[in-house]
């Protein structure tokens, strides 16, 4: 039993065996502890740093506030790089026995990735946008990072990793070669088609890839702007779709992501 496994099953109360069971079998034994504490961390990170913000905007006295050392902002991005790089430089250099420090420096950079992807906004903009209409492309980004995260996690894989591990680098195998740029191209039409989540997650489960680049593109996509006449049918259509379809599913996850992360202005 190596030192994470005994940590985890050392005193444990006689109700949580089970638990515990199901996590060494899953997780450790699997080899994806570190994969977890990064999963674990940059989810109670993110919901750390956007309940802080929030308690600062709404001007709570008893909060800390912002760190303004000598009147500088110092946003929270600037501490998320360091412990990235803490914590992946620390995952590089600590021996793969040490199965508890490489657990926790992952854990390190998990609260790292969490602190720059909440201000992914502001590094695209390279302006304060945090709490604008674009701020909430943060909270977009952190929503990819975490459901990608959690696919890896329940032991999803992207086909074309799978494709590529079986194939080797000495085997001439046409056929799965074929598979893998054929993946790839869906995935390329279905992001250009506007349709990020499904061209993301369609890495995972192939047949949203399918149905992302053979259905109509969202109207202001790069495919639509390309492909589809302003006075066609498919314009008319990916709009009706838009309006019908679509944006009563982007409302309810901008009501979800609001409760979560706070309210962003609308007017900027």
């Amino acid at each position: 039993m190596d030192s994470a496994a005994f940590l985890l099953t050392a005193r444990a109360p006689a109700g949580s065996s089970a638990a515990g069971t199901w996590f060494q079998h899953t997780i450790v034994d699997s080899h994806r502890l570190q994969l977890f504490c990064f999963f674990v961390s940059m989810v109670l990170a993110f919901g750390f740093i956007r309940l802080s913000v929030r308690l600062i905007r709404a001007n709570v006295r008893w909060w800390p506030g912002n760190i303004t050392p000598g009147g500088l902002h110092l946003h929270h991005v600037v501490f998320g790089v360091v412990f990235m790089l803490i914590g992946g430089v620390a995952g590089y250099a600590i021996p793969d026995e040490s199965t508890v420090w490489r657990a926790i420096m992952a854990g390190l950079f998990g609260v790292g990735s969490a602190l720059v992807l909440d201000e992914f906004a502001l590094i695209l903009h390279l302006k304060d946008v945090y709490w604008s209409e674009k701020g909430r492309l943060s909270v977009d980004a952190l929503f990819v990072a975490i459901a990608l995260t959690g696919l890896l996690l329940l032991g999803f894989r992207p086909g074309v990793v799978d494709d590529v591990i079986e194939l080797g680098p000495e085997d001439g195998n046409l056929t799965r070669t074929m598979v893998i740029v054929v993946d790839l191209l869906l995935a390329i039409v279905t992001l250009l088609k506007g349709k990020i989540w499904s061209g993301l997650i369609g890495l995972f489960v192939p047949v949203l890839l399918l149905v992302g680049a053979f259905r109509l593109a969202r109207p202001n996509s790069p495919w639509a702007r390309w492909r589809y006449p302003a006075s066609g049918t498919k314009a008319k259509r990916a709009q009706w779709r838009e309006e019908r379809l679509r944006i009563p599913v982007v409302k309810a996850k901008i009501w979800v992501q609001e409760l979560i992360a706070g309210r962003h202005d609308r007017n900027s």
